[in-house]
């Protein structure tokens, strides 16, 4: 299979790149700027791509099965500050990406989209959203070490998987569990719909390791065509 990850050098999309590799898929790998990337493992390709202008990602699309967008603004996890100012400041950025990503894919019908998202559009109960939950979201915001503001960015990635969810392409969102970091790829872990998975202590948790063994397993085996899912343990 060839896959195709947007946010190619970012904590989770790094991740799926290695993931895809080491089950024999040809990947490529896509960031702003790919001239100054020194990767020389086999089956990996390179490419520029600026995921907010649909024609630029519509030429990067032949060839490809499935297109994994990991979309952030700013440098991601090598400047997390960065990335947080840039999300608070434009909380549109997410939507956009999502319109150019569907744009493109007009001229590649067949070829699937998966967009790594948030976990703040899943639901605490029907009907609520955890990006409308006001200071419960400031909560968990706070305890993940974001600043308040940040809320707006939250609503910004529903705001994405609401655009995903008028188009008739081949879409699936991606919501990881509420904490997620670097950590073990432990290869065990539940899958979910629109509401958090929990674990025995009620928190809803992954490491990036496993969401990137949950992403390829969705381009290998779909499951979740025009609809969003989440894992957790």
């Amino acid at each position: 299979m060839r896959i195709g990850v947007i946010g190619a050098t970012g904590g989770i999309g790094s991740r799926v790149v290695t993931e895809a590799l080491g089950r024999g898929h040809h990947v490529t790998a896509f960031s702003r700027d790919a001239t100054q990337i020194d990767d020389h493992r086999e089956n990996v390709t390179w490419k520029s791509v600026d995921v907010l202008d649909s024609g630029s990602v519509a030429a990067a699309l032949p060839g490809l099965d499935v297109l994994i967008s990991g979309f952030q603004p700013g440098n991601g996890t090598r400047d997390i500050v960065d990335t947080v100012a840039r999300s608070i400041a434009d909380p549109t950025v997410y939507a956009t990406a999502a319109r150019a990503l569907l744009k493109a894919l007009e001229s590649h019908p067949r070829t699937r989209l998966i967009v790594i998202g948030g976990a703040g559009s899943l639901e605490l109960e029907p009907g609520l959203v955890l990006a409308d939950s006001g200071e419960l979201l400031h909560a968990k915001l706070e305890a993940l070490g974001l600043p308040r503001e940040y809320a707006a960015a939250v609503r910004g990635h529903r705001d994405a998987l609401n655009v995903l969810r008028t188009s008739n392409r081949l879409w699936t969102y991606f919501s990881p569990a509420e904490d997620i970091a670097p950590g073990e790829r432990t290869g065990r872990f539940r899958t979910g719909g629109d509401q958090p998975v929990l674990d025995a202590d009620g928190r809803s948790r992954i490491s990036m390791e496993d969401a990137a063994v949950a992403l390829v397993d969705e381009a290998e085996l779909p499951r979740f065509v025009q609809r969003r899912f989440t894992i957790g343990y």
